[in-house]
């Protein structure tokens, strides 16, 4: 089986399909599989690369708990690209992946050419921050304590993930049954060293404000947890557009995996030829003033390409 090295840590990779790179980061409670869906979509025009995230078998499960958390999270993606020897790439990832996403883009400029987050910044609200703590904590305890059916199922069954088994009962119990053969090990560390110990996203503004790359939000409106963040996320990042799907839960892009893929293709199809949108220039509008009508937005310098 194909393996990069992070620092150590052997993670597991897949590719198919060539073309323009694309790198697909999972959820918290999935592993590459749960990309299935978008592969195959992209496959067909694009060079796609999925990976399990350490603690994932069957990438390594490191037993030493500081070898674990978001930082790690965001150099594992480099070490993939590295791996596969790519100096660029679109991104792709979900939930704890988009967190991962967002952080490499600051971390790393100008090595990722687009990022699509989705259903990013679970527990960082900060009106959420208190009540995600103690939610993540019981969480990872319950891995050990209770056992991986029993905590599989409780995910599988919350209510931002409940959206799959009604519209999809077949990707629902897929899903549960990837989550179901992790590693008690390696969720119940991501779980504290990453989940509950990465800062929120609300204490990254001032540096998201300064993210040059062009970024996808895409959330479900179901999603509670996240769409406060991603408001936020849409006023702070000068080059993003935010896609909120109806009637979707945190699993967007297996719930609705059509829409998902056409929005996400449209946005790389829009980088791609150089179209896609820029963010309106502040300072410019005031000194316009309301009654000015102008044919389109303002490019700051500094976006400019």
């Amino acid at each position: 089986m194909p393996y990069v090295d992070a620092g150590g840590v052997k993670l597991y990779v897949e590719e198919t399909g060539q073309g323009r790179p694309i790198i697909f980061a999972h959820e918290f409670g999935s592993d590459l599989r749960s990309w299935d869906p978008q592969i195959r979509h992209f496959a067909k025009s694009h060079r796609c690369i999925v990976y399990n995230a350490r603690g994932y078998p069957p990438s390594d499960v490191p037993e030493d708990a500081a070898l674990y958390g978001w930082e790690h999270a965001v150099g594992d993606i480099d070490a993939v690209m590295r791996g596969l020897g790519l100096d660029r790439a679109h991104l792709v990832g979900a939930s704890m992946g988009a967190y991962a996403a967002l952080q490499f883009g600051l971390r790393y400029p100008g090595r990722a050419s687009a990022i699509v987050a989705a259903a990013a910044g679970s527990g960082c609200c900060p009106s959420q921050r208190e009540q995600w703590l103690k939610q993540t904590s019981t969480l990872a305890r319950s891995f050990i304590d209770r056992g991986l059916d029993v905590t599989a199922d409780r995910i599988a069954h919350s209510p931002t993930r409940i959206q799959l088994k009604h519209k999809n009962p077949t990707a629902w119990r897929a899903f549960a049954d990837r989550l179901g053969r992790l590693s008690v090990q390696g969720l119940s560390t991501t779980m504290v060293r990453y989940q509950m110990s990465r800062p929120s996203l609300y204490d990254s503004r001032d540096s998201l404000a300064t993210l040059a790359i062009p970024v996808l939000l895409a959330v479900g409106d179901e999603d509670r947890p996240c769409l406060d963040t991603n408001l936020m996320l849409k006023a702070d990042l000068p080059d993003a557009g935010l896609w909120i799907c109806p009637n979707t839960g945190h699993t967007i892009n297996l719930e609705e995996p059509a829409a998902f893929n056409a929005q996400v293709e449209g946005f790389f199809d829009a980088v791609e030829r150089g179209s896609w949108r820029r963010g309106y220039s502040l300072s410019v509008e005031r000194s316009r003033g309301p009654d000015v009508k102008h044919a389109g937005p303002s490019v700051p310098v500094a976006q400019r390409r």
